[in-house]
């Protein structure tokens, strides 16, 4: 009598692995996140203007071409006024200022992006850097950044853009540098209020290094903070571009919504009542700007729902 093998029961799959289950944990905290964020109101329509501005802004040489700017191949006369062909009316030179507000969106944002994006990068550090180290040293960082605090934010950047050569770059550079103190405020008591919990004296009684604990422990506890300021400090930053483009310091050889008021402005247009010229760059930056605001005030929520921000 033989009998029969049974096939061997089938081992049971790997334990999924760490990395696996940070990128599981991830996914969960955005989808938490997004769930939470849809419930504002205010924060999804700002979302929903800044999508369609950015669309606009990416499909732009689709839209209205890369000729746009050209001046010498102007399709109207100085000074139209709102027709069918120029729903929005044309420039002293004869350019559609429709396609000079659809054009301007792509410098406008990526000025506001790339400045807040610096701005915070600069004031993530010192407030991280400060806030871990004490001391001496905290208390000479946060000297400077109280020198910086109180100095006119515009008027530092309107000597730098002075100083440097007129483009694009010294625009960010300007508005980058001059705008991170407030960010290395919040960060920095943030990050005290993060190195007093129990677990990063477990990680030094470990051997965790400074690096170890300002990169792993610290800096994924104040990101929410950092992202939440970056969203609000774009706003600012597009602000203070279009600031400084109509005062004349910005590059004169692209088209921006600052840069546009500054032509409006040099053509005469207030004084002449060609209300056309001002109305929409003036109206795009509020629009993009009230946008920024309403996203970084429902990620506040969120982030820190004590705050209490209507919905």
């Amino acid at each position: 009598m033989t009998l029969e093998k049974t096939p061997p029961a089938s081992a049971d799959p790997s334990p999924p692995s760490a990395s696996s289950l940070a990128w599981a944990r991830r996914r969960g905290s955005v989808a938490r996140f997004w769930k939470e964020y849809r419930t504002h109101r205010a924060g999804l329509l700002g979302l929903a203007g800044l999508a369609f501005i950015a669309l606009i802004a990416l499909f732009a040489p689709l839209l209205v071409g890369g000729d746009v700017q050209s001046v010498t191949n102007a399709p109207g006369t100085a000074l139209e006024k709102p027709s069918g062909e120029f729903p929005l009316g044309t420039d002293q030179f004869g350019r559609s200022l429709l396609g000079l507000l659809i054009w301007g969106a792509r410098i406008s944002l990526t000025v506001g992006l790339l400045a807040a994006a610096l701005s915070v990068a600069i004031g993530t550090l010192v407030g991280v850097i400060a806030g871990h180290y004490g001391g001496w040293f905290a208390t000479v960082v946060m000297r400077i950044t109280d020198w910086f605090l109180v100095m006119p934010t515009l008027v530092l950047a309107i000597v730098l853009a002075t100083v440097m050569s007129r483009s694009i770059w010294t625009v960010i550079l300007a508005i980058g540098v001059t705008s991170w103190p407030t960010t290395a405020r919040l960060v920095r008591a943030q990050t005290i209020a993060v190195e007093s919990r129990p677990y990063i004296e477990r990680a030094r009684a470990l051997g965790g290094g400074h690096g170890h604990i300002m990169t792993r422990h610290v800096l994924p506890n104040v990101m929410p903070l950092v992202l939440a300021q970056t969203t609000l400090g774009i706003s600012s930053a597009i602000l203070t571009e279009a600031t400084l483009a109509f005062l004349g310091l910005g590059d004169p050889l692209i088209i921006s919504w600052g840069g546009m008021l500054q032509d409006a402005r040099e053509a005469g247009a207030v004084s002449s009542g060609h209300w056309w010229y001002l109305a929409p760059p003036g109206i795009a930056i509020a629009f993009v700007a009230l946008a920024f605001t309403l996203c970084g005030r429902a990620i506040e929520a969120v982030l820190n729902p004590k705050l209490g921000v209507a919905r």
